[in-house]
């Protein structure tokens, strides 16, 4: 199918689903989820709207923001009801939604100032201080596990050390970069399974997180900021969440300094950051964050281009100042720096 008869299949389902008539919708990409197609729409009066079709994740992402919308947690935009009242519909054995556009400008744009800081911790404090007993019993709980990426990243290991590799410039990098951090992975793996069994053992306060928070889920307006993108929703302890504002190289290109922490922690507010939480949750983001692009490489059926960035985010993870260092450090001394 042509991307304009794409486009005009979308529309006419946004149309008959959401009551709502499209004149454009422009693709903007879908992040790491390569499950969704993400676009914005605007209709003939103006109005813009984020319309996302996706065959990934679960329902818990629509329904926890749409509960945060609704009792006013500022920042979140609900997604717009269906016809027939409901937060998305079924199309082609995927789920179609619609959201308010926030902004066009992002965070990662370079214009997050202190205020806009204070705002992201103010607003993520409100959502964890959201009472748990009336969230919505589609949100998923913590459970400490991280099987998903540990099978991924072991997968990739036998795929990227095989001695048949086959005849591509950009997977013969990617081995080569693979097989001069097998000691380090290897440790994360190890890390990640300890910590796991340790804080499974353990109790800890619940709140909602958004489970992905970083500065490409936020946008700006103003002095506003907006938080989009919950797929990954969860109960889990703060530290999910607090990781992203802690967690200093997180995305490689965007690192958190130790002055925005400051102006976050000025929003939030004071709190006690378990540090083998922390550790545990930058283990295993940072085993995600090797699987995710590794993955990309290996798809030779993507374009090149896309392949070659997606080489680059995984040096940038396995780098002298990557995220798998940070996380073995922290993993093996128990301990972060916070500031709060």
């Amino acid at each position: 199918m042509s991307d304009i008869a794409a486009a005009e299949r979308l529309r006419a389902w946004v149309r008959e689903d959401f009551g709502i008539d499209l004149v454009a919708i422009d693709p903007v990409g879908s992040g790491a989820d390569v499950a969704a197609e993400v676009g914005r729409g605007t209709s003939a009066a103006g109005e813009r709207y984020a319309v996302k079709w996706s065959g990934g994740g679960t329902t818990a992402g629509l329904a926890v923001s749409a509960w945060l919308a609704g009792r006013g947690v500022p920042g979140v935009a609900g997604p717009v009801p269906t016809r027939g009242g409901g937060l998305w519909s079924e199309r082609a054995g995927r789920r179609l939604s619609l959201a308010p556009w926030a902004s066009d400008e992002g965070a990662l744009d370079g214009g997050m100032t202190a205020e806009h800081w204070e705002a992201y911790g103010a607003m993520l404090a409100q959502v964890h201080s959201m009472p748990v007993a009336e969230a919505p019993e589609s949100l998923p709980r913590e459970e400490h596990t991280h099987e998903r990426w540990a099978s991924a990243v072991r997968v990739l290991h036998g795929e990227c050390t095989s001695d048949e590799l086959p005849d591509d410039h950009l997977v013969r990098s990617l081995a080569a970069e693979w097989r001069s951090a097998a000691d380090r992975i290897a440790a994360l793996l190890t890390h990640a399974d300890a910590l796991g069994r340790k804080l499974r053992a353990q109790y800890a306060p619940e709140v909602v997180c958004h489970g992905d928070p970083h500065l490409g889920n936020v946008l700006l307006r103003g002095a506003d900021v907006s938080l989009i993108d919950w797929d990954d929703a969860v109960l889990a302890p703060r530290e999910r969440d607090l990781l992203f504002a802690i967690g200093g190289v997180l995305l490689p290109f965007a690192p958190v300094s130790r002055q925005e922490q400051q102006w976050f922690f000025a929003g939030y507010g004071p709190v006690d950051v378990d540090p083998h939480r922390l550790a545990y949750y930058r283990c295993v983001r940072a085993l995600e964050d090797l699987a995710v692009p590794a993955a990309q490489v290996l798809e030779n059926r993507a374009p090149e281009a896309e392949r070659a960035d997606a080489l680059s985010l995984f040096r940038g993870v396995v780098s002298s100042t990557g995220l798998v260092g940070l996380a073995l450090a922290s993993a093996g001394n128990g301990s972060t720096a916070v500031t709060s």
